[in-house]
């Protein structure tokens, strides 16, 4: 008896695949093929040719660290591929095995019980691979720049009290004198732009120690000062990369860049996480639910003790978070009047992340709708308007006045 096999459960290590497969439409129990295989490119063409005799029509598989991503791309297009948060499949204590584990992942997918993680196209992919590598790398920077901050605190250098970028270009000219073993003072103020805050008696006098400075501090201030070089010249490398690869959707790029607190490098980071179009989510609540920015809500009893918003994507969380800071100094933009409105009442930490969720859902109306940004400013919103006087209205009458509401400006609606 011929037997047509369409769902397949995949748990995936480093060197080895778990593999069972069963068919979706049988009633009653399960029954399962089960096969290993290896991760090498042969082994994954094998594995696809056996889903194509078998007829698998759907794999589930788990976000096994970055080992599913090889898996994915060899099965990518032969059939429908689901990954699976590997939090939705946990085993029982004691009880995990790995075929178990892939026979499980298949049942649950019949099911419907498994978080399903979103997987974008190539195209996409490759913009997340770039955008987060010079992500890194801004990481790595900074890194570096407290190493260096050390370095000279260790070795009684007080020039981070002088200037305000240690990194910058006068700062650099006296840690490249320092490198290669300069130790007069005044030599080493005098490397630094006229213009700099710092007088040149405050600067010798930060400096005073170069003349004892140890040579091994002189050493690894060099080795840390040509590695600032590379990542320096490897994020203007990606930079360029970016902008080729998102030639495509210079309009969009544009449109959100228009919204305070975004600049290009951010909206770059946006587009390259939720797409050009954020096609994939159908609503700004989608979007705001898969980043974790919206209120969540844990309830028992029809009783919600907690709304801590969810997990979402880490990246997403992190660029809003910035931009949200940076729209609420845009002086006389709607970003601020929401931010001082909101935060006597909730604090600086949640008055940012309901600006953050704001932005999040404009950017999903400007990226899916095509729409461009309009600067309300100061204007007052009709519908806050009404409902604030009705709250002052409801206010006086539970304290015995009688109130008729007449506006004095014909501009503002009346209640």
């Amino acid at each position: 008896m011929e037997h047509t096999y369409q769902v397949a459960g995949i748990d995936v290590h480093k060197s080895m695949l778990a593999v069972v497969i069963s068919d979706a439409a049988r009633e009653g129990e399960f029954r399962f093929q089960r096969r290993k295989f290896g991760t090498t490119a042969s082994e994954l063409r094998a594995l696809r040719e056996w889903f194509q005799q078998q007829g698998v029509r759907e794999a589930a598989m788990e976000s096994t660290a970055q080992y599913w991503k090889p898996v994915w791309q060899e099965l990518e297009g032969s059939c429908e591929l689901v990954l699976a948060q590997a939090f939705s499949n946990r085993a029982p204590r004691g009880r995990k095995r790995d075929f178990a584990d892939a026979e499980r992942l298949l049942r649950r997918h019949v099911a419907g019980e498994l978080i399903v993680s979103f997987v974008p196209d190539p195209q996409q992919r490759l913009w997340r691979t770039l955008t987060r590598g010079r992500h890194q790398l801004t990481r790595d920077r900074v890194r570096l720049h407290s190493q260096v901050e050390s370095l000279l605190e260790d070795a009684r250098i007080k020039l981070s009290g002088c200037v305000s970028d240690l990194l910058g270009v006068s700062s650099r000219r006296m840690l490249h004198g320092l490198a290669k073993g300069e130790r007069d003072a005044a030599v080493l103020a005098a490397m630094a732009d006229p213009g700099l805050r710092a007088s040149a008696e405050q600067l010798q006098d930060a400096l005073r120690a170069a003349a004892t400075m140890n040579p091994m501090h002189r050493e690894l201030l060099g080795l840390f000062l040509t590695r600032l070089e590379l990542i320096e010249r490897q994020i203007e490398t990606l930079k360029g990369y970016i902008a080729t690869a998102l030639s495509g959707h210079e309009d969009a790029v544009q449109r959100l860049a228009e919204v305070p607190g975004y600049g290009i490098d951010s909206v770059q980071q946006v587009i390259a996480e939720v797409g050009a179009s954020a096609a994939t989510f159908a609503s700004p609540g989608e979007l705001a639910s898969w980043v974790g920015v919206c209120p969540g809500r844990e309830e028992s009893a029809e009783i919600s003790k907690n709304n801590r918003s969810p997990k979402g994507n880490c990246m997403m969380r992190r660029v809003l978070n910035q931009v949200a800071n940076a729209a609420v100094k845009s002086k006389g933009s709607a970003f601020q009047n929401l931010y001082r409105r909101l935060v006597p009442r909730l604090g600086h930490n949640k008055a940012i992340w309901a600006v953050a969720h704001r932005l999040c859902r404009l950017t999903w109306k400007i990226l899916h709708q095509a729409a461009r940004y309009i600067e309300y400013g100061e204007r007052t919103n009709p519908k806050a308007v009404r409902k604030r006087a009705n709250k002052l209205l409801r206010d006086l009458k539970a304290l015995g006045y009688r109130v008729q509401i007449t506006p004095s400006n014909p501009a503002v609606p009346e209640v």
